[in-house]
């Protein structure tokens, strides 16, 4: 699949990918050590504390739930919404808006003292990974989530095993694909648990090298080589 990379567009590609993984596992470390010690990147954990809750006859608590999924929710339904109008504008293409929209509401976050309710932050987070989540479908053809990894592990694991029964190589290649990703994912973690204790609240701020490379990146393709291909949907829309 390597040798018809030229085929996908800049949104699509492997790199913007992996920069994409790298700044979700930042935003995992950083919700996770300064803000409420939760994960925001999927909402998995935020059902199954809810469906506790409500068993428990909580209902207030359970209740809560609904905001951080609503949240989700949300991104996912205006991730689906937004790209149709904004493409009538000619301008940049919706994967562009949407890392531009990023960059400021985690550019934001670091300005939101710790003293703050987390949940301000926490639902921040759950919009943007949705709508990230949404947008970023494939990886050149390669279906893969960019805000947690699950998937990426399951694939690592069918990958190894065919290539072990076999002898697929294909399968090897797609493997070391996705355990690439799971390194972005991890390194990201790494790193943003370091900047937290450096830094603590700003530390949320490195998640912009990441993304501001992939802004630049879209910004040029849209201005520049894919200008004709503005309304170009990429691959599993």
């Amino acid at each position: 699949m390597r040798e018809h990379a030229g085929e996908y567009l800049v949104c699509e590609r492997r790199s913007v990918f992996a920069l994409l993984t790298l700044s979700a596992g930042m935003m995992g470390a950083y919700t996770f050590n300064l803000r409420g010690g939760v994960f925001c990147n999927a909402q998995t954990a935020n059902v199954v504390l809810m469906a506790i809750a409500f068993g428990a006859g909580d209902w207030a608590g359970g209740a809560y739930y609904l905001i951080p999924i609503g949240a989700y929710f949300l991104g996912a339904f205006l991730s689906e919404i937004l790209p149709s109008p904004l493409r009538r504008f000619g301008f940049l293409r919706w994967d562009t808006y949407l890392v531009a929209f990023e960059c400021l509401v985690l550019f934001s976050i670091g300005f939101i003292p710790l003293t703050w309710p987390d949940h301000l932050v926490q639902v921040l987070v759950n919009f943007i990974a949705s709508m990230q989540y949404n947008t970023f479908r494939q990886a050149e053809g390669i279906p893969m989530a960019t805000t947690f990894c699950t998937n990426q592990l399951r694939q690592v694991g069918i990958g190894f095993a065919k290539a072990v029964r076999k002898g697929d190589r294909a399968a090897l290649r797609r493997a070391l694909f996705f355990l690439g990703m799971l390194g972005c994912f991890f390194g990201g973690g790494v790193l943003s648990t370091l900047a937290c204790r450096l830094v603590s609240v700003r530390s949320i701020w490195l998640n912009l090298l990441p993304l501001g490379i992939v802004l630049i990146r879209l910004v040029h393709a849209d201005l520049t080589g894919e200008r004709d291909q503005l309304s170009r949907k990429p691959a599993g829309h």
